[in-house]
């Protein structure tokens, strides 16, 4: 019988790796990182907010729709760090984008990642909503 916890990756290796690719724009390569029932939670009262499951609801709508707002060219993430405990990795990265409306999206993101077996399991993402709204619902 092998040991799994030898032949997966850490969960903070593949938030990491998850981050990592977020960079490129690559979806099918993001979509690979989910459980197939995996749920993406956006807190707040955005148009977008609440749970999404599966990667064809995170990427097809919830990430489709956020983008659709923005110039994706424009987009630029800076990640400011990791912390991880057992399955849990809070990661926290900065998002810059220009909206499709005008103005400049700048927003301080923080997500808890829950990732099992090597794929991602939840993740619940907070950021400042208000902001969000003013800039990219308005």
């Amino acid at each position: 019988m092998s040991n799994t916890a030898e032949t997966q990756p850490t969960p903070k290796a593949v938030v990491l790796d998850y981050l990592d690719a977020l960079a490129t724009g690559d979806l099918d390569r993001l979509r690979a990182f989910f459980d197939p029932e995996a749920t993406w939670t956006l807190a707040g009262d955005l148009p977008l907010s609440g749970t999404w499951t599966g990667p064809d609801e995170i990427f097809g709508s919830f990430v489709a729709q956020m983008v659709a707002r923005l110039v994706p060219e424009s987009m630029e993430f800076e990640f400011v760090g990791v912390i991880a405990e057992g399955e849990r990795v809070l990661a926290e990265w900065k998002t810059r984008a220009l909206a499709r409306k005008g103005g400049r999206y700048e927003q301080h993101c923080l997500a808890v990642f829950t990732v099992r077996e090597g794929r991602i399991a939840a993740v619940r993402e907070h950021f400042d909503t208000l902001h969000a709204h003013t800039v990219v619902f308005a």
